[in-house]
């Protein structure tokens, strides 16, 4: 992590005005990264003693890199990144870079509470790698996090940020959704590229479309259970946890949906709400650890807090992938 020093200096270059690094700022020609496509948020494989298993983290990316992914998002929600320290994130981060391939983004979640934390961890993501970060709403203090203040927050970051900054909004975790209005106005910084929206209120995802077409802001869906409608209205991917189990069915429906070929991808969307729910909403990631570990990935254990699924939960997990044809 960055000294007081460090933190110094980085806010004297935003005051000199500096050139950003080219995979930060906009280039001359005014266009924004790319971000378009299907991201599985990898997990964090633990050992028995809960340490992080960097071996099985390797052996699952070489098996994901085999799908037509964009790129892999590492350390978000899905990563179990609240329960790591800091340089077991940046680490994560660091080895994943190694080993993925090199024609695949790389995204990597950098939010922490404060906006200094923040700036600090998009920094230190970036010298270990990272193509771009996601940035994922402070929400302690959820009460005072208003528009002003999340504007006033994420524009911190992305001023000194040197690589692109992805929104991030999952109110099933934070409680807190980024309002409208402050989407539409970080949209418009040049080093703000985008944002996954994990809230499923497909009419919100439209407004933003909508709200910013006249920007180079582009929306990810959080989700499978909505990836069909967020396409048809205008995002141009998702970030799903789902991918991780069933990645070559995600860019599958991925390639319907961007070939106009609704009806069949309506039919791959339903046999997917059931599995996706499952390993989200309903079991979270110990369900998705669990059909990782029945579809030839390293699931593991989950890090305390979070407990294994109970026989009646596996076996419900069991019944919405097999009578879906998954299993």
């Amino acid at each position: 992590m960055l000294g007081p020093r460090v933190w110094a200096s980085v806010r004297q270059r935003l005051s000199r005005g500096l050139s950003r690094n080219v995979r930060g700022w906009a280039s001359g020609g005014g266009k924004k990264m790319d971000i378009a496509g299907i991201y599985p948020p990898v997990t964090t494989p633990f050992t028995a003693n809960a340490e992080v298993d960097y071996g099985k983290l390797e052996e699952n990316l070489h098996k994901l890199g085999t799908f037509p992914f964009r790129g892999f998002v590492v350390q978000g929600s899905t990563g179990e990144f609240p329960f790591l320290t800091s340089s077991e994130r940046l680490e994560v981060v660091s080895r994943v870079r190694q080993v993925m391939p090199k024609d695949k983004l790389l995204v990597a979640g950098s939010g922490c509470e404060s906006t200094q934390a923040t700036v600090e961890m998009t920094v230190s993501m970036a010298q270990v790698g990272a193509d771009a970060v996601m940035v994922v709403t402070p929400f302690y203090y959820r009460g005072r996090m208003n528009s002003a203040a999340l504007i006033h927050h994420y524009t911190k970051v992305a001023d000194l940020s040197p690589i692109p900054v992805v929104l991030y909004s999952i109110p099933a975790n934070t409680g807190l959704e980024i309002p409208v209005d402050a989407v539409v106005t970080l949209s418009q910084h040049p080093n703000i590229v985008g944002m996954k929206d994990s809230g499923g209120d497909v009419t919100r995802i439209a407004l933003i479309v909508h709200k910013t077409r006249h920007q180079d802001f582009q929306v990810l869906a959080g989700s499978v259970g909505f990836l069909l409608a967020s396409y048809a209205l205008g995002a141009v991917g998702g970030v799903c946890a789902l991918a991780n189990v069933l990645g070559a069915q995600v860019c599958q429906l991925e390639r319907l949906c961007l070939t106009g070929q609704w009806e069949a991808a309506q039919k791959l969307q339903l046999r997917l709400l059931e599995p996706n729910a499952a390993v989200t909403r309903r079991f979270g990631i110990p369900g998705l650890k669990k059909a990782m570990d029945w579809l030839g990935y390293y699931g593991g254990p989950c890090r305390a807090p979070l407990q294994g699924l109970s026989p009646a939960d596996e076996e419900a997990l069991r019944v919405d992938f097999s009578s879906n044809g998954w299993l």
